[in-house]
């Protein structure tokens, strides 16, 4: 046998002999099966000719291919799902999907495909899994698909709609839901949707029933935290150890806060707060607070109450924390952009005119679709009312693309995660998949 100091190593895969170097099987890494291979911890006889693996050789061609050239090149008679099995056992699957598409940059984003739901009614969130999958809120249930967007055993609640969803992990899901009796929070198996734990709140030492509004972690995801309504006026964020399950604080609702009915949290990593945001149409007027759990204050809040009347018609309907970790956009049913600067006295809103940057008549979003946003690489993405994602870049966030969505009418919600955007339909049981391409091979 050709030892790795020879340079040269013939494979058996399924009966098909490869011959290649050690540096390429080298370039796996010693933690795949291959890169392990030539670990002298094997302490393969001398006397074998050849490695032999009994796997399928069609799938061991292209991977072998991948580690030569850096790109994947499917022939059609390899089934996707069997190269992705292949990789897996062979340690490969980051660089089957690395060599699939980039890090997301929005300006450079493809659309990748659009994914027919089977559930019935239309979806009403979604939410993006650290590993490219997502999950689709539909009623009572969470459909979730992995990252080859192959629909995995859904999660059912009970006839609990859902209020919000959120990936702990890529394992886990986490759910809020609401009943009559009240609701909860409760992790999920990402992979088969069972049941793994439920997060029970106390006030005064006493279990309360709750309706969970959104969910948020911490930067280390060591804390879950979900906006709540008591049925005996206890309103306010709850906090609960990501690690153990149990309760770790309650941060309750300070006067013309609206915590309860956040229905957008996020976690500030640069200030150790949390972003607490209550939307219209959920309430009256809209509120965005800056909470501290170190010493249970508010550190920042704003509010559009007391609007001039030019500007009266026109409600914040979502916000998001930008990754500068001081500032917040807040985006209308018009699609105008506002910016809060957490580091000024005013609080004012320093609005944009959407309408202008895509030139545009204003026309007044459906109650049921009003626009979303997100951040991701110091971008920023706008849903817009007439289909269309827009994406900001720059420190003067200007727009640099618009991205055009396919035949299923208004987009509701989207979600950044694993290197791919996903945009859900309002009009039909579909979403979007939107992925950067690699880079050519030069």
């Amino acid at each position: 046998m050709c030892t790795p100091a020879a340079g040269r190593v013939r494979l058996n895969v399924g009966g098909r002999v490869f011959e290649t170097t050690a540096d390429t099987l080298a370039s796996a890494g010693r933690d795949t099966m291959l890169g392990a291979m030539l670990d002298a911890s094997w302490n393969v006889p001398a006397t074998t000719s050849e490695y032999f693996i009994d796997r399928d050789p069609a799938c061991f061609a292209v991977l072998l291919d991948l580690l030569r050239t850096g790109g994947l090149h499917l022939p059609p008679h390899v089934p996707e799902a069997a190269l992705c099995r292949e990789a897996l056992y062979y340690g490969l699957l980051d660089r089957v999907r690395a060599a699939r598409w980039a890090d997301l940059d929005g300006d450079r984003l493809r659309l990748a495909a659009s994914v027919p739901g089977r559930a019935p009614g239309d979806g009403a969130a979604v939410r993006a899994a650290p590993d490219g999958g997502c999950c689709v809120a539909h009623g009572a249930a969470v459909r979730v698909y992995n990252w080859m967007l192959q629909e995995r055993r859904p999660v059912h609640l009970a006839h609990k709609p859902v209020n919000d969803a959120a990936y702990l992990d890529a394992a886990t899901l986490l759910v809020a839901t609401r009943d009559s009796s009240g609701g909860g929070v409760a992790a999920f198996s990402a992979l088969t949707g069972d049941l793994r734990h439920r997060y029970l709140l106390t006030h005064d030492r006493q279990p309360r029933p709750f309706t969970p509004g959104a969910l948020a972690f911490d930067n280390h995801h060591s804390t879950i935290f979900a906006s709540c309504k008591g049925r005996l006026n206890e309103y306010g964020v709850a906090a609960w150890d990501a690690a153990t399950g149990e309760q770790a604080d309650f941060f309750y609702e300070p006067p013309a806060c609206a915590l309860g009915d956040a229905d957008a949290l996020q976690w500030l990593h640069g200030t150790g707060t949390l972003m607490a945001a209550t939307m219209f149409p959920r309430a009256d007027s809209s509120f965005v607070t800056l909470l501290d759990f170190r010493c249970r204050t508010v550190a920042w809040s704003w509010s559009d109450v007391g609007t001039p009347a030019s500007l009266e018609d026109k409600h914040a309907v979502h916000a998001v924390a930008m990754e500068d970790g001081w500032s917040v956009c807040v985006v209308n049913q018009y699609d105008d952009l506002g910016f809060l600067d957490l580091r000024s006295n005013a609080r004012g809103v320093r609005w944009r005119s959407g309408s202008k940057l895509t030139g545009r008549k204003k026309v007044c979003a459906e109650e049921t679709c009003y626009p979303k946003l997100a951040t991701h690489g110091g971008q920023l993405f706008a849903s817009t009312t007439t289909g269309a994602i827009s994406v900001f870049s720059g420190p003067d966030h200007a727009l640099t693309s618009t991205l055009r969505a396919s035949d299923g009418g208004v987009v509701c919600d989207l979600s950044i995660g694993g290197d791919r955007l996903f945009a859900l339909h309002n009009e039909e049981n579909v979403f979007d998949v939107w992925e950067t391409p690699p880079l050519p091979i030069i």
